[in-house]
């Protein structure tokens, strides 16, 4: 945009004299510091200390992973299906108190039983393995594993968490 002369002119006349401000501001010196939020860190604070010395509910502590397992061959919408719990569970074997001898004895027979009965799903509760020491969740290891690879087993799942979450398995059969 150009301004004509006259314009120009017109704009001095009615401005006229101009002196140029010079700043005498010392640009040398750092910035302010940010303000500090210190209500929020007593806050933050005073939670962790709560945190730390609450009960700890251990009903509530998830220990292990989901786990789960597809056939070869199936399609992964099953697997998903599976776990939102859209099949009806039938049956179900809780391995609470158990050794694992004894619940690998029980999760094969249990599925023998699932086979006569014509089940399609059942549901295995191996437990979160909170007491299991250092090994961590034998049990439920070994349903993973067993399950994995037995004949009529399409799919397994870790339960939703109000039907026992990580500590149980939702088990599709064929």
């Amino acid at each position: 945009m150009t301004i004509a002369d006259d314009e120009r002119e017109l704009f001095r006349a009615e401005v006229g004299s101009v002196k140029r401000v010079r700043s005498h501001r010392d640009r040398s010196r750092p910035a302010a510091p940010r303000p500090v939020p210190s209500q929020s860190r007593r806050d933050e604070q005073m939670v962790l200390e709560e945190l730390a010395s609450a009960p700890v509910d251990f009903s509530q502590v998830e220990t292990g992973e989901e786990i789960s397992y597809l056939r070869p061959g199936l399609q992964k919408r099953m697997l998903t299906r599976l776990r939102r719990g859209h099949w009806r569970v039938q049956d179900e074997l809780d391995l609470h108190q158990m050794n694992v001898a004894a619940a690998s004895s029980s999760i094969r027979s249990f599925l023998e039983e699932a086979r006569r009965g014509g089940h399609s799903c059942v549901k295995i509760i191996h437990g979160k393995g909170l007491r299991s020491g250092p090994d961590g969740p034998q049990l439920k290891r070994l349903a993973a594993s067993l399950l994995a690879r037995h004949a009529r087993v399409c799919a397994f799942a870790s339960a939703r968490p109000n039907d026992g979450g990580t500590g149980a398995v939702y088990v599709l059969l064929d």
